[in-house]
């Protein structure tokens, strides 16, 4: 299903050894890039966290960040405080203090600080199961946005897909008349000054003439690349970059179009098909 690389999600657990928040959000980029933060005593999950991303996801700018805190008052049995370090915490709290009466210390703040209170590995390991556990329902809900906002996106290109349908539709229902006006246009101008030209040379003038303006080709390649769009659609898989080179290819035929032209309402509807097309392009640039 076709994705967005747009999305919000967050995921929040409370248990019994205390709380844990994964928030993640994403932006449209050309390659997958992930930012993680982590809590201290938790950094040792960061590759497999790198990892869980990058096997559901293919591409954006991601950010995933960890909120966690330990319930002291059910953990005190089971948390190992670090001395030394609260002592070393203690003693620059009271310089501080020393040095600018105003304020207290607050016992909190140092039990938090990073280091002073850890859990046993045995338990740690158990909590963070529980935390992996969690961010595989995040990534769920994050995937589910993206497909949300991917299915919106789908809507619009096959607007624009049909409208481009509708100008080449336009387009191909003119050029005989154009082709017609053309010739009609070197014959009055050569009647003009008087000239009579060799029947074959002037089938000749006239041949290079459609030549030159004829966009059968381009048309045909336009309902080509409109009936590839939608097949890449279908698909079920990350289409992004597929999609971002089909723009590039209706590009190249719309200006061929616009340079050929020589009748107003084809340029118009060169105009409006370069017009369809950036509208397009704007939409896939956010597409996974």
């Amino acid at each position: 299903m076709l994705r967005s690389m747009t999305a919000y999600a967050r995921k929040e657990i409370n248990a019994h050894w205390g709380t844990a928040c994964w928030e993640l959000r994403s932006v449209n980029q050309r390659y997958l890039e992930t930012y993680i933060r982590l809590p201290e005593q938790l950094r040792s999950l960061e590759p497999i966290i790198r990892e869980k991303l990058r096997n559901r996801l293919t591409r954006g700018k991601v950010e995933c960040n960890l909120h966690f805190e330990l319930d002291l008052a059910n953990q005190h049995q089971q948390l190992i405080l670090n001395r030394d370090l609260a002592n070393q915490l203690i003693e620059a709290a009271n310089w501080i203090k020393e040095q600018a009466p105003a304020g207290q210390i607050n016992v909190t703040d140092i039990l938090r600080w990073p280091g002073v209170m850890s859990a046993k590995e045995q338990d740690l390991d158990t909590i963070s199961q529980e935390i992996l556990q969690l961010l595989e329902k995040a990534i769920d809900d994050f995937i589910q946005v993206r497909e949300r906002e991917g299915k919106a996106l789908k809507a619009l290109i096959i607007q624009r897909l049909e409208a481009i349908t509708l100008e080449v539709y336009k387009i191909r229902q003119w050029m005989p008349q154009i082709l017609q006006w053309q010739k009609d246009k070197l014959k009055s101008k050569l009647e003009e000054i008087n000239v009579e030209l060799d029947p074959n040379r002037l089938e000749q003038e006239l041949i290079l003439i459609a030549q030159r303006i004829d966009v059968a080709e381009e048309l045909d390649r336009l309902s080509t690349h409109v009936k590839e769009t939608f097949n890449i659609l279908k698909k079920n898989e990350a289409i992004g970059r597929r999609l971002d080179f089909m723009m590039q290819e209706f590009n190249r035929e719309s200006n061929t179009i616009a340079s050929k032209s020589i009748n107003a309402d084809v340029t118009a509807s060169a105009i409006e098909l370069k017009v369809l097309i950036e509208q397009m392009r704007e939409q896939i640039q956010n597409i996974e």
